[in-house]
């Protein structure tokens, strides 16, 4: 059974529009499972990482843009999978690299 996420843009404070942004990557959000419990890059050098990043497409784990590494811009990079979601407990938003929005899922 597949799973739909309904997903809300929000803006960062201070930004302002015309008209309502959209994501118009949504489709390619898949029900994944993390590839690790770490960022799986750094693990695999022995590294470290600030804070973890889920690919919705196809479940990679990689460490933020703040980790030294930037596995999970690096995955976006290589593959184009546009959207990641914070893999940190307690949060619940997602980035879509390509449209530059952040997303909640209600």
């Amino acid at each position: 059974m597949e799973t739909h996420r309904v997903a809300r843009v929000v803006l960062k404070e201070g930004e302002h529009t015309h008209m309502t942004q959209q994501c118009s990557h949504l489709d390619q959000i898949r029900d994944v499972t993390p590839s690790s419990n770490g960022c799986e890059d750094c693990l695999k050098m022995s590294d470290t990482w600030v804070h973890l990043r889920l690919c919705l497409t196809c479940g990679h784990v990689g460490c933020c843009d703040d980790s030294k590494n930037k596995h999970a811009t690096r995955h976006f990079h290589a593959t184009n999978h546009p959207i990641i979601q914070s893999f940190e407990p307690g949060e619940d938003w997602a980035w879509c690299y390509i449209d530059q929005l952040m997303l909640e899922f209600a």
